[in-house]
């Protein structure tokens, strides 16, 4: 089984957002990431930088591209 972490990246400074992840949906407006037990949670304006499957993490990074 193959859960990862999830860690946002913003200027420098990383913040780790959701634990055990078992699917990411990447859509038009940025992704969203679910596990076993809790809600998804949608995160906009954020785009997959990099998925490290030995460390067990995902890092998303903001997208300062779309910016409002």
């Amino acid at each position: 089984m193959c859960q990862l972490k999830a860690v946002v990246e913003r200027q420098g400074s990383r913040e780790t957002v959701m634990e055990s992840v078992t699917t990411v949906d990447v859509t038009a407006d940025g992704v969203v990431l679910s596990t076993y037990f809790e809600e998804p949670l949608a995160l906009s304006g954020v785009r997959i930088r990099s998925v490290d499957l030995l460390n067990g993490f995902i890092l998303l990074m903001a997208d300062e591209s779309r910016k409002k």
